[in-house]
Order: C-alpha cells, then structure tokens, then sequence
C-alpha cells in the first residue's frame, strides 16, 4: 500500500487526476490524504468533490478555509461570494448529497502508527497536539450538528487572535477555525497575524511563520498542512508544507507518506489565476 498527502487542488480536477495516473495510484489498495481546499477558484471544483467522494475510504480529507466557505454560502452567508467560483456546486442536483458529505469531513487526521498529523493551515503555538486534537473536535462537533448554520453564519472574522482556555462559544469556535483553515504568521507570544499572506521574508517585521515561533509545544510532532501557495513545497522544523500554488501556475505536490522516506511528487500545472497578495 502506498499513502499520498495531496496539496490544495481549488477545483483542479484534470491535474489531480494526471498527478494520480504519474502516481499509479489504486485506489483499492493505496490512499490519499487531502490537505483541504478541494474547491473554490479553479475551473471543475463541483468535478472534484464528486470524484473524491467517489473514493470512499480511500481518501482522508481535511477541512480548507475554501471548504467551509462554501458551506457557509450554501448555509446563507453571502459575505465573500463575489469572491467564490461555487454556483456549479450550488446548483449542482447532488448539492445536499456533496455538502452533507463535507460537513462530515474533519478539521485535523492523527495517524497515531506513522506520528503523522494533517492540517490545512496551521497551529497557534500554544496549543499541544492533544490541544489541537480536541479543539478539532470541538468544532467538527458544532459543524456536524443540527445547528451547524449558526456556526457557518458567524464564521468570518480576526478575533480573538490570541488563545486562551477560557474562551467560549463563538469566538473559541471562530479561533479554532482562523487556526487550522487560516493561519500562516504569528507574532511572537502567538497573537494571530491573519492578514499575511506573503512567503518567508515577506512578512511585516515582528511576524513568524506559526512552525517557527520558539517553544511551539508541538515542535516535536510531525505536521503536514497545506494553505500557503506562496511558501510553496517546504519541509523542515518538523513540518511539510505541501500547498505548492497548482490554481495560480505553481505545483500540484504529492507528498510520498507510505513507504518511506517522505518524499514530494510534484506535477507541473498551467495555473488558472494570477496571485494577488493585495
């Protein structure tokens, strides 16, 4: 069996699928782990969710910032659409079918046998990976409950931008969504910086990259994520980034998981978009 964490695909179906033909991937017998934002931007995005879905246990998927935005709109919270490319989805006749199947979806996989945890963007460095496993779960509860519209209602927003044990309802919540679906620099004492979205050096002065805050407590733990497409493939402080930028003319990288040693594959892709970091 071979396993492949997979990098932001935002709607690229043709290269996912000639990535996995380069792969040889089967899908009886090897699995994918999806670092999240399987949609929005990119041409075929309702294309992708069909032929991921279709994979059943073969593929593991994370939640992106992109995924629950859809959600949200299809839940009534327009902020942002003018910035989505996600009517195909929403008119889709198996929307209800495809949304149900994403609100299922989790915000953090542990593979407990490889010491292996996927996310799509990051990590406050306060947190320890128990931390983050049960915040995780806090919010996959809210998002898989009856009442998941308030939360998708009250989803956008900056604050809090810092962590702290007492925080409650909404705003825990929102915290716990800005981190895993969000977050790329922190200030020192790791205080949220969500506006930055440049690469390593671009950032304003004082700003870390979340992996590099001194005494993160889950230095020690080996994290996959993906979300920044400017940082591109990176692997060191015990982290691999694997979003390599495939919407905007960059990579579409598998990152090799089963056998070892982890290793990137990476597809070059035409790019659908130009990057604004504006």
């Amino acid at each position: 069996m071979s396993i492949y964490a997979i990098g932001d695909i935002q709607g690229c179906l043709t290269e996912l699928q000639t990535l996995l033909h380069q792969l040889q991937f089967d899908s009886q017998h090897d699995r994918l782990w999806f670092v999240g934002d399987l949609v929005n931007r990119g041409p075929d995005s309702l294309a992708v969710l069909r032929f991921i879905r279709a994979l059943g246990d073969a593929a593991v998927v994370v939640l992106g910032n992109h995924d629950l935005h859809l959600l949200a709109l299809a839940a009534g919270n327009t902020k942002h659409a003018d910035k989505s490319n996600l009517n195909a989805v929403l008119n889709a006749p198996d929307r209800n079918e495809l949304l149900h199947w994403l609100r299922q979806r989790p915000l953090l996989h542990h593979d407990a046998e490889r010491q292996l945890t996927l996310i799509h963007a990051g990590l406050p460095p306060q947190w320890t990976l128990a931390d983050a496993r049960a915040a995780a779960f806090e919010l996959e509860t809210a998002l898989r409950g009856e009442d998941y519209s308030t939360l998708l209602s009250a989803l956008y927003g900056n604050q809090p931008d810092r962590w702290s044990p007492n925080l409650t309802g909404m705003e825990r919540l929102r915290f716990i969504t800005n981190c895993l679906t969000r977050l790329r620099f922190c200030t020192p004492n790791g205080r949220l910086a969500l506006k930055e979205k440049g690469d390593l050096g671009s950032q304003t002065p004082g700003l870390i990259p979340w992996f590099q805050v001194a005494g993160r407590r889950t230095r020690h733990d080996r994290i996959i994520f993906g979300h920044w497409s400017t940082l591109g493939y990176y692997a060191g402080e015990n982290v691999w980034a694997i979003d390599s930028g495939c919407l905007w003319g960059g990579m579409l990288t598998a990152l090799q998981v089963e056998p070892l040693p982890l290793t990137p594959i990476q597809l070059k892709c035409n790019g659908y978009l130009v990057p604004d970091l504006n």
